[in-house]
């Protein structure tokens, strides 16, 4: 196996790092929001400027150009701000959004929503975790999308819709029960629901620890008596489990990555602040095994690095089905180690790690929210041992 990235993607790796040291740090600097500031819910004309300028220099969309292997450095790049993602058009829901239209949505669902998301004149966001049932386990869900002669009406309730509070969001990919009768993963189908729909409303805006991560948020959006066409169903009533497999392991990578990328900005800056502080006579790194931290850092960054590498290869080279146990292992390595650095970082900082003057208290709340969105470490783990058993001959 070779995880050496392309000539191409080697290259755009250094221009995405070049433009987000240069360009996107100063702007992101300047914007981040004091606690108990007012929230404003839109994008700044700064942000837009970054945008434009990122297309004008072809790095725009770059995860539908690249393989997963090639892709993660560059992911891992982005993972270094806040701001990036959004600035190169690579941010979640958005690539999973797209990437379940351009592999499975009919030419009038891309040239409806497809075109503009990948322009950036919209933006899009992914309902399927729902406040009245365990979410961990998807068959749970409530919410119906019932066939009606050439429509399908939705009835319902989500929650953690990322990206709904965005002031471009125009379209909900939103996940509902079909047919109860069914088969357990073929119950469910994914149904494109403009948010101007009649009945689409959003209750509320949701906070992660205090975080509101505007301008895109988290919301929870009730659906009643909601109507749309049947032709705004993805590949057919029944097909979203088969759908969520093969968005779910890329976007994965894409997450891994980007974590990764958030552990080496905490360990940069956790070297950065221990060499420069001291407390009873020495630099703040030489005392209470911080200098091992450090190296435990490093060892479990490039471990890890290695580990959802392994992933992007097994995807490129076998598909979903054959990267299930290594997707899953990144989706529980990747948060916790940024998780564990970023805490080592926070500590070295003392009560300004705490605060808002530096990112780490938000850069936390994210790997920690990681652990949960996209299935919880328990349930990954699950599948992991499961797949390792049988191996052995353990039934399921």
């Amino acid at each position: 196996m070779d995880f050496s990235p392309s000539a191409r993607a080697a290259e755009l790796t250094a221009a995405v790092r070049e433009f987000i040291a240069a360009e996107i740090e100063p702007v992101e600097r300047r914007l981040r929001r004091p606690a108990g500031a007012p929230v404003e819910w839109r994008v700044p004309d700064e942000v837009r400027e970054l945008q434009r300028r990122a297309r004008e220099r072809g790095l725009w969309n770059l995860f539908e150009e690249l393989s997963n292997v090639d892709y993660a450095p560059i992911a891992e790049a982005t993972g270094w701000s806040f701001l990036a993602p959004y600035v190169f058009n690579c941010n979640a829901p958005d690539t999973g959004n797209m990437e379940v239209l351009a592999r499975y949505g009919t030419p009038a669902q891309q040239e409806q929503w497809l075109t503009p998301l990948r322009d950036g004149v919209i933006r899009s966001g992914f309902a399927m975790t729902e406040p009245g049932v365990a979410s961990s386990d998807a068959t749970n869900m409530q919410l119906t999308a019932v066939l009606d002669g050439d429509g399908v009406v939705l009835d319902g309730r989500k929650w953690w819709t990322t990206g709904v509070g965005h002031p471009d969001c125009r379209v909900l990919i939103v996940m509902g029960l079909t047919d109860p009768e069914a088969h357990r993963h073929a119950r469910h189908s994914m149904v494109l629901v403009p948010i101007d729909t009649p009945g689409v409303t959003v209750e509320r805006m949701l906070d992660t620890m205090g975080f509101l991560d505007e301008p895109f948020g988290h919301g929870e959006v009730s659906f009643t008596g909601v109507r749309v066409p049947a032709a705004n169903i993805i590949a057919g009533p029944g097909q979203a489990f088969a759908i969520a497999q093969g968005r779910l392991g890329p976007g994965r990578v894409h997450h891994a990555m980007r974590m990764i990328g958030l552990a080496e900005r905490a360990l940069h800056l956790a070297c950065e602040r221990g060499l420069a502080r001291t407390a009873f006579g020495k630099p703040v790194m030489n005392l209470g095994g911080n200098r091992e931290r450090v190296a435990d850092a490093r060892i479990a960054i490039n471990s890890t690095r290695l580990l959802i590498q392994h992933a992007a290869w097994k995807l490129d080279t076998g598909g979903p089905l054959a990267a299930l146990s290594e997707v899953s292992q990144i989706k529980v390595a990747a948060p916790n180690v940024a998780q564990q650095v970023i805490d080592f970082a926070m500590q070295i900082h003392g009560g300004a790690g705490l605060s808002s003057d530096f990112p780490l208290a938000a850069a936390w709340t994210a790997a920690r929210a990681v652990r949960i969105a996209d299935g919880p470490d328990e349930v990954h783990r699950g599948l992991i041992a499961r797949i390792e058993l049988a191996e052995h001959g353990a039934a399921r």
